[in-house]
């Protein structure tokens, strides 16, 4: 393996506890460049990583998901990027494993499935049952089996990277990475990791009811290109069910109290025709979607069997 030809980036905001260490470790590795960028820390985080060898640039904007995008685009000149958190939760043990997949030419991205190997309190229980909903969720939306979504420790090369499309600029970076390799059959692998608690003095950054929330809507949005079917077909089952309820209380209460509900009748035939228009329109949405990748597949097929110039 060439580390050479790798780049650890590591986005960091309020990390100075722990990003010397992590710096340190990959570089003690063989890692020589090791990218730090930072979201406008006040806590001497930038100095900390300078002083143990890492480039550290200052993002441009906040969040996670911008650092990774501008820090790709911008400040990574390697074909291969191993992305990491500079808290100390993941181990550059665990690197050569991630990376070799990319230089084998399995996989052109790599995620490391924390499950393999967790640390008892790495991870609440709470948190536990949010990433089990939200992987579940994204085998239902996608179709796929990435056992661990909302992991921060990647490997990908940079070319696929700049295939996909992302716009989230917090912790939403992980889900959107997932869906759009689905999206694009960018061979995936996943490898099992190891996942350690954050160390005494370093405080997460994770809100898990506010970072939960962003996750689905991240999930929820890119099922609209992704699968449709599931996207419109959701609101629409929704819709008919909440209408069926309102119409069977106006006929249960005029049956039995000859009570009439002439606003609500209306309302929940609305509510039911509005669902069976969404159901019909997810159907042909995902018509769409069907015929249009079929199309690019047959587009790649010409050009693979076309002579290179």
């Amino acid at each position: 393996m060439d580390r050479d030809a790798v780049c650890v980036l590591l986005p960091a905001y309020e990390e100075s506890e722990t990003v010397g260490t992590v710096v340190a470790d990959f570089r003690e590795a063989g890692f020589d460049d090791v990218l730090v960028v930072d979201g406008g820390s006040t806590d001497g985080t930038r100095a900390v990583a300078r002083e143990e060898g890492a480039r550290v640039e200052i993002q441009s904007g906040q969040g996670k998901g911008q650092a990774i995008r501008e820090a790709v685009r911008e400040y990574v000149d390697k074909p291969y990027v191993l992305l990491a958190d500079a808290d100390c939760t993941y181990q550059v043990e665990d690197a050569e494993a991630m990376l070799e997949p990319l230089f084998s030419g399995e996989a052109e991205h790599v995620i490391g499935n924390r499950y393999g190997n967790i640390h008892e309190d790495a991870m609440t229980r709470f948190n536990d049952l949010g990433n089990s909903i939200f992987n579940w969720l994204f085998r239902v939306i996608n179709g796929e089996d990435f056992v661990d979504i909302l992991s921060g420790y990647r490997a990908f090369t940079v070319e696929s990277f700049e295939r996909l499309q992302l716009r989230a600029d917090g912790f939403g970076i992980e889900t959107e990475m997932s869906v759009e390799c689905a999206r694009h059959s960018i061979p995936v692998t996943v490898v099992p990791i190891t996942y350690m608690p954050r160390p005494d003095g370093s405080s997460t950054k994770l809100h898990p009811l506010k970072d939960g929330w962003i996750i689905l809507a991240a999930l929820y949005r890119k099922a609209k290109t992704s699968n449709p079917l599931f996207y419109f077909g959701t609101v629409g089952v929704v819709s008919g069910v909440a209408g069926a309820g309102i119409e069977a209380f106006v006929a249960y209460d005029w049956f039995v109290n000859r009570t009439p509900h002439e606003v609500l009748a209306f309302a929940g035939g609305t509510l039911i025709i509005l669902g069976i228009q969404f159901l019909i329109f997810a159907v042909l949405s995902d018509l769409v979607v069907t015929l249009h990748n079929e199309l690019l597949d047959r587009i790649e097929t010409v050009e693979d069997r076309l002579p290179d110039e």
